[in-house]
C-alpha cells in the first residue's frame, strides 16, 4: 500500500468507500500501488496496468490497454470518441463493485497477461506523425511521460509535435518539451490553460488572459 494513496483518500469527500474496495481488489491481484497523474495506479513489473478515478457523477477503473480486454460482461467504454487504448468501468455505488468483484479481477488479470506478453495498442492517430529525436529521448528517460504523452488525444499529440518539431535548433526543442513535461503529465494539450478553462481561456496566465 503506497502512502500517497493513503494521503489522496483522506482528501476524497465523494466516492470513498467505493474507492477503497477497487484499491482492495487491485492489490488482492498482486499489483503495485504508485501515486501518478494525481491518482491511484497499479502497475506491474513498472508497466502501468490501470488507475483509479474520480469524478463528480462516477468513479472508474481505466485500463490502459483497455480495447485489448475481452469485454465479456460488456462493461467497458470509451473515455473519449478519440481513445485508441483506455476503456474504462464506470461505477456509482459500491454495490455495483461487489456484485462484479469477479469479473473485474478477470478484467484486472487479463490486463496482467497482456504486460507478460508484451502486447501493444498500435496508435492509428500518429501514423505519419513525426516525432522529434528530443521527444523519443524523453520518452526513453520518462516511460511515465512516454505514457502520459500516449493518452493523449491525437489532436492534442499532433499540437505537441508541431510545436516542437517547428524549433530549428535542438536546444531549442529541448526547452520546449520541458515547459511542457508537467502539462503533459497532466493530461493537458499545449492549448489547455493549467486551471481548466482551456476552451475559454487557450494557453491562460494563470488571470484567464489569453497570451497569445
Amino acid at each position: 500500500m503506497n502512502p500517497k494513496v493513503d494521503v489522496f483518500l483522506s482528501d476524497v469527500s465523494k466516492w470513498k468507500q467505493e474507492i477503497e474496495q477497487l484499491r482492495r481488489i487491485l492489490l488482492d491481484c498482486q499489483l503495485e500501488e504508485e501515486f501518478k497523474w494525481k491518482q491511484p495506479c497499479y502497475t506491474f513489473k513498472g508497466s502501468n496496468v490501470v488507475l483509479i478515478g474520480n469524478f463528480k457523477d462516477y468513479c472508474v477503473l481505466s485500463f490502459f490497454k483497455g480495447v485489448l480486454l475481452e469485454d465479456t460482461a460488456n462493461l467497458l467504454v470509451a473515455p473519449g470518441e478519440n481513445s485508441q487504448s483506455t476503456r474504462m468501468i464506470k461505477f456509482k455505488d459500491l454495490d455495483e463493485i461487489l456484485v462484479n468483484e469477479a469479473v473485474l479481477k478477470t478484467y484486472i488479470f487479463q490486463a496482467i497477461e497482456i504486460e507478460k506478453a508484451g502486447l501493444k495498442v498500435e496508435n492509428k492517430g500518429n501514423q505519419g506523425l513525426e516525432f522529434a529525436q528530443e521527444l523519443l529521448s524523453k520518452f526513453e528517460e520518462y516511460p511515465d511521460f512516454k505514457a502520459a504523452f500516449e493518452s493523449l488525444t491525437p489532436g492534442r499529440q499532433r499540437g505537441y509535435c508541431l510545436f516542437f518539431n517547428a524549433a530549428k535548433q535542438s536546444s531549442t526543442r529541448v526547452a520546449r518539451i520541458e515547459k511542457y513535461f508537467q502539462q503533459i503529465l497532466d493530461g493537458k494539450g499545449i492549448n489547455d490553460c493549467t486551471c481548466g478553462l482551456s476552451k475559454k481561456y487557450p494557453l491562460c496566465d494563470g488571470s484567464h488572459k489569453n497570451i497569445r
